[in-house]
């Protein structure tokens, strides 16, 4: 199939308007998206501390991290699941903490209980003068 010059236009808007629709859903905000339950406790150029609490059944919308902390302030147990679907459960204690590279998912408190998570968002360093 050949694509004409009248159609080249069409196809690049299309390609960008792709694009940018494909990086707004990987550039969620939780704090933007869903702010019940989550308090901001520290934020400035390098970094973002987010208290949140789940109740048992509370789901969280699609949404991204860059690279982070996890610290857990209750046990837990929580469902992950990603932007293609897989998902994982995993149980945590109070006390314990996790690295994540920058990261797209949904969490949901699959346990009984509270569970109250602080997540510790590093930005990217500022820029050498």
């Amino acid at each position: 199939m050949r694509t004409t010059h009248r159609h080249k236009p069409l196809i690049v808007i299309a390609l960008l308007a792709f694009v940018a629709a494909a990086e707004a859903l990987q550039a969620q905000d939780i704090m933007k998206l869903a702010p019940e339950g989550r308090t901001v406790l520290v934020e400035n150029e390098r970094v973002r501390m987010i208290e949140t609490v789940l109740k048992p059944g509370d789901k969280e919308p699609m949404h991204s991290h860059p690279a982070y902390i996890f610290y857990a302030l209750t046990p837990m147990k929580v469902r992950v699941t990603l932007p293609d679907g897989k998902t994982t459960e995993a149980e945590f204690k109070a006390g314990e903490a996790a690295w994540r590279d920058g990261a797209t998912h949904i969490g949901e408190n699959i346990g009984t209980t509270e569970g109250r998570f602080l997540i510790i968002e590093l930005k990217e360093p500022p820029k050498k003068k």
